[in-house]
């Protein structure tokens, strides 16, 4: 029994010291979008979690003091956005592309939906983008389909086949921030 009770103190004491090692921030964004159309209403949640994280580090000691300088770190940020769309089924995102885009000079649009992304441009029909496994995306946009994804800046490359040149055609579509 004794030593059952000091694996708990023991366990209880360690998680304490780890907690005053790190500070830590949550912020939570909540948003509801609502869609009417002929089948009624329906509602979509997008819930962003916001986690920034920042490890506690101590500086050199000095001599005849008893207190020791903390120095700064880096903030680790993470955002986890949790999609709840009208049928219930809750999908995870780990980052959201969701922005302003600008190619050949026009405006685009790219919004989170039940299965991936939505790229409008004015009245015209929406393109989408569904992911795949490979983390890149499938586009279709009428009798148009391509891969996409994301580089490191944060931009959406499209990549067609052109059947008559048998050449890959790159369009680059650059977020506007």
């Amino acid at each position: 029994m004794k030593t059952v009770f000091l694996s708990v103190m023991t366990l209880l004491f360690s998680m304490n010291f780890q907690a005053q090692n790190t500070n830590t921030q949550t912020e939570t964004k909540t948003t509801t979008s609502t869609k009417t159309d002929s089948e009624g209403e329906h509602k979509t949640v997008k819930k962003e979690v916001t986690n920034e994280i920042q490890k506690v580090e101590l500086g050199q000691e000095k001599a005849n003091t008893i207190n020791i300088p903390t120095i700064d770190s880096p903030v680790m940020v993470t955002t986890t956005t949790k999609i709840t769309n009208p049928d219930g089924s809750t999908r995870t995102v780990d980052i959201d592309r969701s922005s302003y885009y600008e190619s050949n000079g026009n405006k685009y649009k790219l919004n989170l939906d039940a299965s991936g992304y939505v790229m409008t441009f004015g009245d015209s029909k929406p393109a989408l983008l569904r992911k795949t496994s490979t983390n890149s995306y499938i586009y279709r946009l009428k009798n148009k389909i391509a891969v996409g994804y994301f580089d490191t800046s944060g931009n959406l490359i499209i990549e067609t086949y052109d059947d008559k040149s048998d050449k890959v055609i790159i369009e680059k579509f650059i977020v506007v921030k």
